[in-house]
């Protein structure tokens, strides 16, 4: 792995963190972290009472550069893993299931609700 490759994956291991620690204090249990499946990742999946949140955490310098992060086919690929998720761990059948974000550009991570809805 390159210099630039080894930076990326520890900015994105450390955005990741940030973003858990932020879940955490408002109430939510990390269930998995990097969640990979053939159909595609899940950065975090994320419980609080009956509701299940598959989290995609983005770090950039700013944070409309992180929200513009999250595409189309990126949502679709979380979307199928999500599926797989649920597939695997039928005891989380009863909980609605939302897809987040969180962006990571300074000190606190913005945690953005429903950000999308899979079609």
């Amino acid at each position: 792995m390159n210099g630039r490759r080894q930076r990326a994956e520890r900015r994105g291991r450390l955005a990741e963190w940030r973003a858990a620690w932020r879940l955490r204090l408002a109430g939510y249990r990390i269930l998995a972290r990097r969640f990979r499946t053939r159909a595609g990742e899940i950065d975090l999946v994320a419980r609080k009472g009956r509701l299940l949140a598959f989290v995609e955490v983005k770090a950039r310098a700013d944070r409309a550069r992180a929200a513009e992060a999250v595409g189309e086919a990126q949502m679709r690929r979380i979307a199928r893993a999500a599926e797989l998720f649920m597939a695997r761990h039928p005891r989380y059948a009863e909980c609605s299931v939302r897809f987040d974000a969180v962006l990571v550009d300074g000190l606190w991570p913005e945690h953005i609700r429903d950000i999308w809805r899979p079609s």
